[in-house]
């Protein structure tokens, strides 16, 4: 593995067997940074999910993701962003 996605690998692994809200901001960051549609939408809920300080720009970013997509789209990626914290 690179070092890039051994560093995705802790930080997933922070976030979800840790709850480590630092950790999905983290995430969230990078798939901002790589422009990830949504990966990135999944990492805000996520990010969301653990009460992370989200800022107006990652609130903006998700929006204009979630405005290109249907609504049941939008639905099916919040329900499995969901599931991974049910598991």
């Amino acid at each position: 593995m690179t070092a890039s996605r051994d560093t995705t690998a802790l930080l997933s692994e922070r976030t979800f067997k840790q709850r480590d809200a630092d950790a999905a901001l983290a995430l969230l960051e990078r798939s901002i940074a790589l422009r990830h549609r949504r990966i990135a939408l999944i990492r805000y809920l996520h990010a969301q999910f653990l009460d992370a300080p989200l800022e107006a720009r990652h609130h903006e970013y998700v929006n204009a993701i979630a405005a290109r997509l249907s609504g049941d789209e939008v639905m099916r990626i919040a329900m499995a962003a969901r599931a991974r914290f049910d598991a």
